[in-house]
């Protein structure tokens, strides 16, 4: 995935702008496509959340398009090391997987990247969906192998399937966005993390005692 600073669409003269209004201008970006989506975002708005003057934009992109890529890469990017911070911690693959599903969110506001997804005009440009493809397929890969290690490590029932698994955790997240959203209430999303992980530790194996145990 390319770099919060990537400069695919960006002119060459925007290396030798100041960074604080290309920082301001992708921070808006950001906050604004998250509430409005990409197509209730103009430029406009953006110029003005930022509190830059008309030019900067075309200062720093080429337009509309090439400051929502790199906004939403810098999203992705961020959700990608938050899941991975979970993913990635001391524990068994249960401890860690059920980090990442309870893990601090905005429920009521939804997924930054889910809101992307359910966009038409994001979804229909490549350039703009690729972050998308690349954060939800990372993701999914990291679950599975996480769960993976925990067979390996005689936590999981070996009949666990960890492609699928991971699909379904990560289907139930996003999901949960949507009813939490849709019912203006996060119990929704609550009930379904709850639901996949009472799943999920069904699956896990109980250690067989130490002989030396008394």
């Amino acid at each position: 995935m390319g770099t919060p600073h990537s400069t695919s669409g960006t002119p060459d003269n925007a290396a030798t702008a100041p960074a604080g209004t290309q920082e301001r201008l992708v921070a808006s970006a950001r906050q604004l496509l998250w509430e409005r989506g990409y197509v209730g975002t103009s430029p406009k708005a953006i110029l003005e959340h930022a509190g830059v003057g008309q030019g900067s934009m075309y200062h720093h992109f080429t337009g509309k398009s090439a400051l929502a890529l790199a906004a939403i890469r810098r999203t992705a990017e961020d959700m990608q090391r938050a899941a991975e911070e979970c993913l990635a911690a001391p524990g068994t693959a249960y401890d860690r997987v059920a980090a990442y599903l309870l893990r601090e969110r905005q429920v009521l506001r939804g997924c930054p990247i889910g809101r992307m997804a359910q966009d038409r005009d994001v979804v229909r440009s490549p350039e703009l969906r690729q972050p998308l493809d690349e954060t939800f397929g990372r993701l999914r890969r990291r679950i599975a192998e996480v769960l993976t290690e925990g067979q390996r490590r005689g936590e999981l029932a070996a009949g666990l399937d960890p492609v699928a698994t991971a699909a379904a955790v990560a289907a139930v997240v996003q999901g949960g966005y949507v009813l939490a959203r849709a019912a203006e209430d996060t119990a929704p999303f609550d009930a379904a993390v709850r639901g996949v992980l009472a799943l999920l530790a069904a699956q896990t194996v109980t250690p067989a005692p130490s002989p030396d145990t008394p």
